[in-house]
């Protein structure tokens, strides 16, 4: 068998085989549960040092003028 053929029948049945079981591996492993908490710590992650709002540049020129 060339080895042109026998690459080409690996990746067609073998590593497609692979490649999906590796992809369902990741996705099950982002999406369990007890990774939860470190998804929710990270989507409010810019929020941590908000303590007051921001100051509103209009108001404090008016009360300048």
């Amino acid at each position: 068998m060339e080895t042109y053929s026998f690459l080409r029948h690996m990746a067609d049945s073998w590593f497609l085989l692979a490649m999906t079981l590796g992809f369902l591996g990741l996705c099950l492993w982002a999406f369990r549960p007890s990774a939860r908490n470190n998804h929710d710590e990270a989507a409010n992650l810019i929020f941590r040092n908000d303590n007051r709002p921001a100051a509103d540049l209009d108001a404090s020129n008016r009360k300048e003028a």
